[in-house]
């Protein structure tokens, strides 16, 4: 039953958590390694008595902003501005958040996110519906491989038994090492295995352009990110080379997506709920994209099963989604336990949407008895 949209929020609450990550998945990128992650779990209820749940990813050295931080804008900023309006139109709600908060992309993303899965469960719809309706139920994903031959082979071996067909190895230190990992991956995969490649804006020019001569025999199916975020040029100049680009640190706002398409700068962008600050906001990008011929892809900080479903809806939504790359929505999967009371629908081959309102998950029971109201 469809329940009042004009019904006000009461509450919002705040939830800190730290998921375990999975010890034979850690992965190990040019930027460093995730072997942890810090987590705020929001909730906005309205007089309705619906409630909506949206994940903060804190984790300071993967995205730039921690936990206490966003625990002290959501109280003391978010919190005073939301409580009493509203909850529909959502958008409305979203221009609040921008208006009181410049930055803080993620922490935006995780109000944001609760706020559209209260709206979307006060409808009695799915996120990706409310987002602007269901475009595909199953979304093809891949994992991360990294570290030495050792490692590659340990966290292979762990994937593979969890699902996963499709993989990309984390470049970006050193092109001739690098090249030779590849070629040890490719031999392991397999010659017909998706594999790609993702340097986090490891390498320079000069090196980004080695790196591709030495690759291109293990035809990987994507370079991503090889550049700095702003070197437009270079990326476009790699892409003559016959490779297809992935930008993915390139790319946060509305802003850097214009820019990255007018340069002609790379073949497909990763789109992220945290970097985009919320869900339109990442739907609204892969419009633009797609506006442009753009294919685009789900990116992962490694979010949590809350993350992992806003990112699942989104994929669910987004036009233009990539047909022959899969997507990062491996929450479920990089940590030990899951904080889900029941896991998203996945073989690590797919993940499937849920025929179920918002965001579709529920957290596990031991969660919901530890919120902080913010009232």
């Amino acid at each position: 039953m469809v329940r009042s949209i004009h019904a006000p929020i009461v509450d919002i609450e705040i939830l800190p958590i730290s998921p375990v990550v999975h010890p034979s998945l850690v992965v190990q990128g040019a930027s460093g390694i995730h072997d942890f992650s810090n987590f705020l779990i929001v909730r906005v209820t309205t007089a309705a008595g619906v409630s909506g749940i949206g994940e903060v990813n804190g984790t300071l050295y993967a995205v730039g902003e921690d936990g206490t931080t966003a625990a002290h804008v959501i109280r003391n900023v978010l919190a005073p501005k939301l409580i009493g309006e509203p909850i529909s139109p959502v958008e409305n709600l979203e221009a609040i958040v921008e208006g009181a908060l410049a930055g803080s992309l993620f922490t935006k993303a995780g109000v944001a996110t609760a706020l559209w899965d209260a709206y979307s469960r006060t409808l009695d719809i799915s996120m990706a519906q409310a987002l602007g309706g269901v475009r595909r139920r199953e979304i093809p994903i891949k994992f991360s491989l990294s570290g030495d031959t050792d490692r590659i082979k340990h966290v292979y071996q762990s994937a593979t038994n969890l699902g996963f067909r499709a993989f990309k190895l984390k470049i970006g230190k050193d092109p001739i090492e690098d090249g030779k990992r590849l070629a040890f991956t490719r031999a392991l995969v397999g010659e017909n295995t998706f594999l790609g490649t993702d340097a986090n804006m490891g390498y320079r020019r000069s090196e980004a352009r080695l790196a591709v001569s030495l690759m291109r025999e293990q035809r990987p199916a994507f370079f991503e990110q090889p550049l700095a975020a702003g070197d437009l040029r270079g990326m476009r100049e790699l892409r003559e080379l016959g490779l297809p680009i992935v930008a993915d640190e390139s790319v946060f706002r509305v802003a850097d997506l214009v820019a990255l398409l007018r340069a002609e700068a790379a073949d497909i962008v990763s789109i992220y709920v945290g970097k985009s600050a919320g869900p339109s906001k990442a739907v609204q990008m892969g419009l633009i994209a797609d506006a442009f011929g753009i294919d685009s892809i789900i990116g992962s900080n490694g979010e949590s099963g809350v993350g992992a479903a806003a990112q699942l809806q989104v994929a669910a939504a987004l036009p233009g989604l990539s047909a022959s790359v899969p997507s990062d929505i491996i929450g479920e999967f990089y940590y030990a336990e899951s904080v889900l009371e029941s896991r998203l629908d996945s073989d690590g081959s797919v993940v499937r949407l849920a025929d179920a309102p918002g965001l579709g998950v529920t957290l596990q029971p031991q969660y919901l008895e530890r919120f902080t109201s913010l009232r």
